[in-house]
């Protein structure tokens, strides 16, 4: 007792001592899960930009309003519509009064305006460069209707009763390659591969495969993988269930992050096109499979698409029948490396998903006839203005009463700065009427009348992602 009381005493004069007993006594009383580093990916983490990605989102934002004017044009007689008409018609669209004329002037690659020569009003229809843009696309997506059929018999594959929704398959039509009319140019000319039928339960029409082809059951991460083996060589078993991962610029990879995902390219999965109805699903490990099954079922569903990609909310159409979990979007951010979200369009509201290993610095690495017909339209809207002949008159809104004025407007060149906007000065003006209804009116490129139901896709086409 008296020998503890004497080492106490010196401790208490040493200040340097009493310091370094205190910070060891707190950090023996703290609880150990402190110390610790979990070695598995965590489920919350924050999205990291890529510009390549999103400065394709911002070409694509304006694609689809652009695809909207053109598809009204090609449905009006002789393809051109007065420009007070479209100003209404375009309010369909999000556009408010007067801004569908504006919107127009800044593409004058695709539309031309002018005046008719008997009703002396402004009128507006499509150039010849975007006529010929249409009809390649038209001839591509032509080309490739058998890729579409098989496109589509994989699609049916991926659902755990081999049937979707036709209104799913519909609204993401374009994503797939199958034309507006896919419901018979598709599913009722081929009948030995679907079958269309209605549900009593819910009264909605689906598309079944009649039958599962086993040389179609390969998924698109298996050919790379087997490719890259034969290629690089390396261990079997870091090989036959991994992906590639290509983590965004700025992404911060620590030490146990990258044990993580070692881990998690090792563990099996069942694969996408695996019927596990009969296995038990209640483990811990067969849920950490069925967690790497959905991850390998995206990437299967944006490897069978035209751009590899495909907004989140159209992946949620298809949750229940592939077996995908709530949260899509905290779960695709879990995986940074494979795949990419961008926000840009709607406000931030709209979530397209791209497959990164398909894209190089924002372009596709191995293109497609349809996917390099379809940016030729980014071409034309991207082509600066003033390489385009323009009315200085038209541009204005309005006919001088003077010849002379006239004369001398077009002579100095005018005032056009509405055609001088570059395609980045008006991203921001062009955000406010920005949505997801790409399917709003047909997307087809034949002379038709607008069908009302494809006007309702905007609202059909949602979901809660979060």
């Amino acid at each position: 007792m008296h020998i503890f009381h004497s080492i106490s005493t010196k401790l208490s004069h040493s200040k340097s001592t009493f310091k370094s007993l205190t910070l060891f006594a707190s950090l023996f009383l703290q609880s150990p899960k402190q110390f610790s580093q979990s070695t598995s990916i965590p489920k919350k983490q924050q999205r990291i930009r890529d510009h390549g990605f999103d400065d394709y989102m911002e070409v694509e934002k304006k694609n689809r309003k652009v695809i909207k004017f053109q598809d009204l044009l090609l449905t009006q007689p002789n393809s051109m519509i007065a420009i007070s008409r479209l100003d209404m018609l375009a309010r369909r669209f999000g556009f408010k009064q007067y801004e569908a004329g504006k919107f127009i002037l800044k593409f004058p690659h695709v539309f031309e305006v002018f005046e008719h020569p008997v009703q002396r009003i402004l009128y507006c229809r499509l150039t010849r460069k975007s006529l010929l843009q249409i009809e390649q696309e038209k001839q591509a997506l032509l080309a490739q209707l058998p890729l579409g059929v098989t496109r589509l018999r994989k699609l049916l594959m991926l659902s755990n009763t081999g049937r979707l929704r036709l209104e799913h398959v519909r609204i993401a039509r374009r994503e797939f390659g199958l034309p507006d009319d896919f419901e018979y140019s598709v599913v009722l000319k081929y009948p030995d591969y679907f079958r269309l039928f209605d549900a009593k339960e819910t009264r909605n029409k689906y598309i079944e495969a009649v039958e599962r082809d086993p040389g179609l059951t390969v998924c698109a991460v298996e050919s790379v993988r087997e490719r890259e083996y034969r290629e690089k060589g390396g261990e079997e078993e870091n090989v036959r269930f991994s992906f590639r991962v290509n983590f965004p610029p700025g992404f911060r990879i620590g030490k146990y992050y990258k044990i993580a995902v070692w881990k998690w390219q090792r563990l099996p999965y069942w694969l996408p096109y695996e019927d596990v109805s009969g296995y038990d699903l209640r483990s811990l490990e067969a849920q950490k499979r069925m967690e790497k099954r959905a991850v390998a079922t995206i990437h299967e569903l944006l490897s069978l698409t035209v751009e590899k990609k495909i907004t989140l909310e159209r992946i949620a159409h298809f949750r229940l029948a592939m077996d995908l979990p709530k949260k899509l979007k905290d779960f695709l951010l879990q995986h940074q490396g494979i795949f990419y979200i961008s926000t840009r369009g709607n406000h931030g509201k709209l979530h397209t998903v791209f497959l990164r290993e398909a894209y190089k610095k924002g372009e596709l690495i191995v293109p497609n006839d349809l996917y390099l017909a379809r940016r030729k339209l980014a071409e034309l809207v991207l082509m600066s203005p003033r390489k385009a002949i323009v009315d200085r008159r038209l541009v204005n809104y309005r006919k001088q009463d003077d010849n002379d004025e006239i004369a001398d407007h077009v002579e100095n060149g005018g005032d056009h700065s509405n055609t001088q906007e570059t395609v980045r000065q008006d991203s921001e003006e062009e955000e406010s009427t920005d949505s997801d209804e790409d399917c709003s009116i047909n997307s087809g490129y034949a002379h038709k009348e607008v069908n009302n139901d494809d006007v309702t896709d905007d609202a059909e086409d949602t979901c809660v992602t979060e």
